[in-house]
């Protein structure tokens, strides 16, 4: 009998999870704006993720199992728990430091392993005054933009995404003064984030920082993301593509700011 009732809770579960997926799936394949039924759909699915998937982020180990193999797996825990705390002082520090803008911490509650380096979603939306386009970042710097926004919760599309619409102007710092140019990739084979339509003619150095520029007014000014690490010229001559070395480990984000205009 308790066999039967465990396998239906089980049976339950897997399905909940199946619904989730699906939902969370059908919202990262889907470019268009979002209606209300899809975004309450999502908030829902969200939120019932949190649930199911809780106790699994803290399963104690079977009765079978020795003293030694628990304490390892509780140790284990330990340390990725105290990981986390340590990115979320991180994330706090930031509200020291961007007097313009009103900063929003929220923890990476979500990732589809098929869209990895394109977005990934946070349990912040509406509800605490997030709007689509708001700048993401965390202590290494700029990790991409608000996408999709319901109420409990937002998508974030990475700066790591290959996607035509996702540029963003930056500003290289050389000995010769700041060169703006355009971040459009992101090379899965090196690790470098691309940035592009660099003058030919620029004078650029191993080792010099690229921030945000500022101009287009998406993007303010100022925001780290990495520094130069390789250089080449186009096939023809007119323009230099640089790999840029990032801080942030995309594999491992736990914890970002959202940064919001302050109000006046």
């Amino acid at each position: 009998m308790k066999n039967r009732k465990k396998k239906k809770k089980i049976i339950i579960i897997v399905l909940i999870s199946f619904i989730c997926i699906f939902l969370l799936f059908y919202s990262l394949t889907s470019n268009r704006k979002q209606t209300f039924i899809e975004e309450f759909l999502k908030d829902a699915a969200v939120t019932i993720q949190k649930i199911v998937m809780f106790p699994f982020t803290a399963l104690t180990p079977d009765k079978g199992e020795d003293a030694s193999e628990s304490y390892q797996i509780q140790k284990n825990l330990n340390v990725e728990l105290e990981k986390e705390i340590e990115e979320l002082r991180d994330a706090l520090d930031l509200n020291q430091t961007l007097t313009n803008y009103e900063s929003v911490n929220a923890t990476v509650i979500s990732r589809n392993r098929s869209y990895w380096y394109q977005v990934l979603t946070i349990d912040k939306g509406k509800n605490d005054g997030l709007k689509e386009n708001m700048i993401v970042i965390t202590k290494n710097g700029l990790i991409g933009k608000l996408e999709k926004v319901t109420n409990t919760s937002s998508e974030v599309k990475l700066i790591t995404a290959n996607d035509v619409n996702n540029k963003v102007s930056v500003s290289i710092a050389t000995s010769n003064g700041d060169i703006n140019a355009i971040l459009s990739g992101y090379d899965h084979e090196t690790g470098l984030i691309q940035v592009t339509e660099v003058d030919s003619e620029a004078i650029i150095n191993v080792g010099d920082t690229v921030t945000t520029s500022g101009l287009g007014g998406m993007y303010p000014r100022g925001i780290y993301i990495g520094v130069v690490e390789t250089i080449s010229n186009d096939r023809y001559g007119l323009s230099k593509t640089l790999g840029i070395k990032i801080n942030q480990d995309f594999n491992s984000i736990h914890y970002v700011t959202v940064l919001k205009e302050a109000s006046s």
